[in-house]
């Protein structure tokens, strides 16, 4: 017997009014409509439900036993129902982010870190991972990732301003190399190169007036984590590629020296990115709209 456990709406709502033309107004619909269900209900299950007359309504012993087998099961749907309103209406719960860690560090920890305070009753967790994500399956409600590696299908929005990269080196490794003029020189260098987590290396680009580069820089030195970089450069073993921000303590204090700052535009930064929304929570709309608002 095929019947599903929407079939039975209508027998609970008889049941708990005692009344067809009650049942049919909570429901929406006309007394014909409900006795009309009722009736299939009735015919698919071979048995009486209701005894019923001009006046009144009343279950069959079948109909009793029925209602109460089933009544608790509505009941708990109901309940279960109004427990996730406050999920619409409230900004509670968690919000899970999956996060590059240089976007997690510079640009998504400074929101988060507003956002908490504005909304302490939303649960915040970060997940740091340079591979890129499959937000949906790996269940997290959105990501941080640059723009350009982003899927298109995805809804995203600027994380803060844009970022700009710094190609930096030590005094010591100036001392012994001639600084580099044009970003080609870099060939003669020896740089850091960063490899991303599918195994390919960057192109460290280059820009000035209508000039775009991208060089394949050489080195015997490869990482996958910015911060090594940045170690390797201020230990002298040679000309690093990394955020404009993480170098800047470095070169006020004279660890680190800048080049070919001229070539250094600005790129498109870091974004938060998420999958249609159309029911989101109201914590995941108001993180969004808090981001939107720090723009």
């Amino acid at each position: 017997m095929d019947i599903k456990i929407s079939d039975f709406e209508p027998f609970i709502a008889v049941a708990t009014f005692r009344s067809f033309r009650l049942a049919a107004e909570a429901a929406g619909v006309t007394s014909s409509a409900m006795s009309h269900s009722i009736r299939q209900l009735e015919e698919r299950l071979k048995i009486r439900l209701f005894n019923r007359t001009t006046r009144s309504v009343a279950l069959t012993d079948a109909g009793h036993q029925l209602f109460e087998s089933l009544s608790p099961l509505f009941s708990s749907a109901r309940e279960a129902v109004e427990a996730i309103n406050d999920y619409r209406t409230t900004p509670i719960g968690t919000l899970r982010i999956n996060a590059v860690r240089l976007g997690g560090r510079y640009r998504l920890a400074p929101l988060v870190a507003g956002f908490t305070q504005k909304y302490p009753d939303v649960r915040v967790e970060i997940a740091q991972d340079d591979n890129l994500v499959d937000i949906v399956s790996s269940e997290y409600d959105a990501g941080v990732r640059l723009s350009e590696i982003i899927e298109k299908d995805m809804i995203s929005i600027p994380l803060g301003k844009p970022i700009r990269y710094a190609v930096v080196a030590s005094p010591e490794y100036l001392q012994h190399h001639a600084a580099p003029e044009r970003p080609h020189d870099l060939l003669q260098h020896s740089c850091i190169k960063f490899r991303y987590p599918g195994g390919r290396s960057y192109q460290w680009q280059f820009g000035r007036d209508h000039e775009q580069l991208a060089i394949s820089v050489q080195g015997m030195l490869e990482v996958n984590d910015l911060d090594i970089a940045l170690s390797l450069a201020l230990q002298g073993a040679g000309i690093g590629y990394v955020l404009s921000e993480m170098a800047e303590p470095h070169l006020r204090s004279g660890k680190l020296i800048s080049l070919l700052d001229e070539w250094l535009p600005e790129l498109p930064g870091f974004y938060l990115y998420y999958s249609n929304r159309k029911f989101a929570s109201a914590a995941f709309q108001a993180f969004v709209e808090y981001i939107k608002a720090q723009r």
